[in-house]
């Protein structure tokens, strides 16, 4: 199923406006191997929150997420898989983040471990955009829940 079809059947079976519109269609982090397990994650209620580099919001010219947002996830190839719609987000320095907030996103068992995996990924992101990750980096907080699944 390619997105639009996803979209189509999304709008059908909530009753939404065919006038609504999603903000985003992605897949999470950098390799096949962590998008598909976070994207398991996400369809199993594990996962309900994620996070970016404010900085790359900018240096890509899009928009910040905002609550009532949908989006679409997709796996590594592109497959729609579903679809989220933002329920809260908070920006705030990267060292402010706490176990508190990142446990939202249910990958890590630890701050620590949130801490090391984020910043890998922070690091590889700027390198690929242009931004130097740092602990006073902004980061874009996003909860969401899953309202459609393929």
């Amino acid at each position: 199923m390619n997105i639009n079809e996803f979209w189509k059947e999304f709008l059908k079976a909530t009753n939404k406006d065919r006038a609504t519109e999603y903000i985003d269609c992605f897949h999470f982090e950098l390799t096949e191997k962590l998008a598909n397990e976070l994207l398991e994650l996400v369809l199993t209620g594990q996962k309900r929150a994620t996070c970016s580099s404010l900085l790359a919001y900018e240096v890509e010219r899009s928009r910040i997420p905002q609550v009532g947002d949908y989006s679409i996830i997709t796996d590594w190839e592109g497959t729609p898989r579903c679809a989220i719609e933002t329920t809260a987000v908070t920006i705030l320095n990267y060292k402010e983040i706490t176990f508190d907030i990142c446990s939202r996103e249910g990958e890590d068992d630890c701050l620590e471990s949130w801490q090391r995996g984020h910043e890998k990924f922070f690091t590889e992101d700027g390198k690929a955009l242009g931004y130097e990750f740092s602990q006073d980096m902004p980061v874009v907080f996003e909860d969401f829940k899953v309202v459609f699944k393929a």
